[in-house]
């Protein structure tokens, strides 16, 4: 599959055949949405996310500006995720759950 550049010096690139063609940084398996949870919910700044997991700081600069140049559309599609991701775990619950319940 190709890989189509989204921002700025070709640093966040999504493509289908990775993380489900979620926009991520170039090279790395580390999503926007990772990013953007460092940030905001472990309130980490971009040096302690650089220093982390071995990023520039153009990476994690560019990674934010891509997510507030999209958020409504990435919120929508997290959000969605979600969903799915609560769907799931009601239509399939936990088999080790149920082992440490005792109700096999």
């Amino acid at each position: 599959m190709s890989t189509a550049t989204l921002s700025i010096g070709n640093r966040i690139v999504a493509d289908e055949g990775i993380l489900g063609g979620q926009p991520h940084i170039a090279h790395r398996r580390i999503r926007v949405k990772d990013i953007v949870q460092w940030y905001d919910l472990l309130k980490m700044d971009a040096d302690e996310i650089a220093a982390a997991y071995d990023l520039e700081l153009a990476d994690i600069f560019a990674a934010l500006a891509y997510y507030y140049h999209n958020r409504v559309s990435l919120q929508q599609i997290w959000a969605q995720e979600e969903l799915l991701v609560d769907e799931l775990r009601r239509s399939m619950p936990s088999k080790i759950k149920r082992i440490v319940d005792g109700s096999n």
